[in-house]
């Protein structure tokens, strides 16, 4: 499978798994939390933040912004959708702190206006997000900026999966196994369906978690993962309707830490007598 250049890094095998820290709203409409947030994805290892970019009126039906919901924007659903959006002057400062910090960021944007908003800031890639996997045009559009797509494949079929490939073309293509659910029970992970996404379709894959702990995402990797996203958080505690399912930077460092140990420890195909066993063999092989 291909190399895809993401920014400054190679992503495929054979090189370093991409992470991308999903900081998603879990900013809570708070630009100084989302910048704590960056940093400590940074300070984790993590080369790659992604935010969510919804145009809220045209995401959400009339009757769905006027549900009653209480939250620190008021007492409707429209007023906390609206709250948690970041507009263009925000995301200027998200650019230039990430600059400082050598990470790239993206969003999963929900409809094509905010596709036009992050296509100010030339993202390195793109992320759609399994709710659109079947919304053909908004596919279309993200292809217009003509960089790297990472596709979340969660509450699709493989049938859905292949006519999305179809729609966005095979370059520069990564796809994610996920299951979209919140958080993820172990008997719903299925990390076997990443070879069935590899051999199907041919692409590169990689892995998105939401399940508790870290073990699934740090064995995505020993199966072909080549991106792993997980959702950050500052604390699972705070309040938000994404923290709950998160990790905390502690375990995004662990995390990063196991991926690397696990990608030494799969070394290469070619089984040959290594060196440092030489000295073993003289010590303990009685013939030969």
């Amino acid at each position: 499978m291909s190399t895809i250049r993401i920014g400054q890094q190679d992503v495929g095998e054979g090189h370093p798994c991409f992470v991308i820290a999903e900081i998603g709203i879990n900013h809570n409409g708070d630009l100084e939390l989302a910048k704590q947030l960056i940093r400590a994805a940074h300070d984790s290892g993590v080369r790659a933040v992604k935010f969510q970019k919804r145009t809220v009126d045209v995401v959400y039906s009339a009757d769905e912004l006027e549900r009653p919901r209480e939250s620190p924007f008021g007492t409707t659903n429209g007023d906390l959708k609206r709250g948690l959006e970041f507009g263009s002057a925000a995301y200027a400062e998200i650019d230039e702190l990430c600059g400082e910090l050598g990470i790239v960021w993206t969003a999963s944007c929900w409809d094509e206006a905010s596709i036009d908003v992050i296509a100010e800031f030339k993202p390195a890639f793109l992320k759609i997000a399994s709710a659109s996997l079947t919304d053909d045009d908004l596919l279309l559009k993200h292809r217009e900026l003509g960089v790297p797509i990472i596709l979340s494949t969660g509450m699709s079929s493989l049938e859905q999966v292949a006519h999305a490939v179809e729609v966005l073309g095979r370059e520069d293509l990564i796809l994610l196994h996920t299951t979209s659910t919140y958080p993820t029970d172990p008997d719903e992970i299925n990390l076997l369906v990443m070879a069935t996404l590899a051999t199907t379709l041919g692409l590169p894959i990689g892995y998105s978690g939401h399940e508790a702990g870290i073990l699934p995402s740090i064995a995505s990797v020993a199966l072909g993962a080549v991106v792993v996203e997980r959702h950050l958080t500052l604390d699972r505690q705070m309040w938000g309707s994404d923290h709950a399912v998160s990790i905390e930077p502690a375990e995004l460092a662990e995390m990063v830490e196991g991926i690397r140990s696990v990608q030494r420890a799969l070394g290469k195909p070619k089984k040959e007598v290594l060196m440092a066993e030489i000295p073993v063999r003289e010590k303990l092989r009685r013939v030969g």
